[in-house]
């Protein structure tokens, strides 16, 4: 059996013998990292679930709502109160192969109470005689802002109202022997450049988030397990009096750590792809691909940000005396990281050349691109591989130290 070699000459040691066994300490202090890991089959649970089951949920549930809402369109149904004031409304809005119902009566407190998720068009009594004498006759289009489903019907009714007025207004104007073309004489059309998977980005662009989530849930409890928790539980310093390099023991806890967060990671990734066979839009399930490709890339662009995290919060649970104290000390790093993402929802100016360099916000940009279909380029990933490095390389130095300190005491 070795001997423990002393503190003060464990890091002078520079026998050939003992660099060479390095990396065979590493591949045993990983090893030993990942089954202690696996063993809190609990708190792994916990982790999957949310990595894994989480984000095709919501996912599933944004396309039920998106289909509902292609349903209802498709149904082409319109809640109307008065219409029998106005016949020549009417007639237009069949012709339209729209179907008019009833409105209730008491349809106001059923859209504040969000029992009625339709709006409601209201006509008024003198609707037609004021059309037919030449004046504009006032309509209603009733919703509630606070009601979404409500107040998504009510463009395609104004919409049907805009095309009412032009309709009426050319035959007015060719009765006179006007041309109703003066009334618009410029042709607008619309061209949009935005591809199929651009467009389902709009709706997919949650995806990154819940990958980054995963990355950093998942290095956070072994960090915190290799570093505080075996500090805690008393078996932290007599690890560190064992006759193992401190680059293969450092280097050993960070590689478990990390390769968590990754497995996390691809277990996320993964999950998307059974689940947008399960999307009840039709549309969105059309616009979105996810495969083999996109897993690969998210995996990818996650290593800066794994190899970062990973040591970063072992650096700040390595100087805590407790589990609870490390979580505290971890919580403003993985709530940094992971509402990051935001930024790029709160800024009109579109994606900005920093966004590159802060970890999280790079990551999530990134994913967005893939997920559009865009090609990445070295210039755009550099960045992040670079910050990830030298975060990594700062935190490991800072958790080596550390425990250089632990076994001087």
């Amino acid at each position: 059996m070795n001997k423990p070699i002393a503190p003060g000459k464990r890091h002078a040691n520079t026998n050939p013998q003992t660099q060479r066994k390095g990396w065979r300490n590493f591949r045993t202090v990983f090893t030993k990292e990942i089954i202690e890991a696996l063993r809190d089959r609990r708190t792994l649970l916990r982790m999957s679930f949310s990595a894994v089951l989480m984000g095709p949920l919501l996912l599933l549930a944004l396309s039920g709502l998106i289909s509902s809402l292609e349903t209802r369109a498709e149904q082409r149904e319109i809640l109307v109160a008065g219409i029998e004031h106005a016949p020549t409304l009417r007639n237009f809005i069949e012709r339209q192969t729209y179907t008019l119902k009833t409105a209730p009566a008491d349809y106001e407190a059923r859209l504040r109470n969000n029992t009625l998720l339709e709006p409601v068009l209201v006509i008024g009594k003198d609707f037609e005689n004021a059309l037919l004498s030449g004046q504009q006759p006032a309509v209603e289009v009733v919703s509630d802002s606070a009601n979404q489903r409500a107040s998504a019907g009510v463009g395609s009714i104004q919409h049907l109202l805009y095309n009412f007025n032009r309709e009426r207004t050319t035959l007015s104007l060719a009765l006179r022997g006007v041309s109703g073309a003066l009334l618009q004489p410029v042709l607008i059309e619309e061209r949009d450049l935005a591809s199929a998977q651009a467009r389902a980005a709009r709706i997919t662009g949650m995806i990154p988030m819940f990958i980054i989530m995963a990355v950093l849930y998942g290095a956070l409890t072994a960090a915190l397990d290799s570093t505080a928790g075996e500090r805690e539980r008393g078996s932290l310093e007599p690890l560190l009096m064992n006759p193992v390099p401190s680059f293969a023991l450092v280097l050993g806890k960070w590689g478990a750590v990390a390769c968590l967060g990754l497995c996390m990671a691809l277990l996320s990734s993964l999950s998307f792809v059974p689940a947008q066979w399960l999307l009840k839009s039709d549309s969105l399930q059309a616009m979105f691909q996810f495969g083999g490709r996109e897993v690969l890339a998210f995996i990818l662009l996650q290593l800066p940000l794994a190899a970062g995290a990973s040591a970063l919060l072992m650096a700040l649970a390595i100087r805590t005396r407790s589990i609870k104290e490390a979580q505290a000390s971890s919580t403003l790093v993985i709530t940094l990281m992971a509402l990051a993402p935001m930024v790029s929802l709160l800024n009109p100016g579109g994606d900005a050349p920093w966004y590159l360099w802060v970890p999280g916000l790079a990551q999530n940009t990134l994913m967005l691109w893939v997920l559009k279909g865009e090609a990445l380029t070295l210039a755009q990933v550099l960045p992040g591989i670079l910050v990830g490095a030298l975060l990594t390389v700062a935190s490991l130095a800072v958790v080596a130290r550390s425990m250089r300190g632990a076994v001087a005491r």
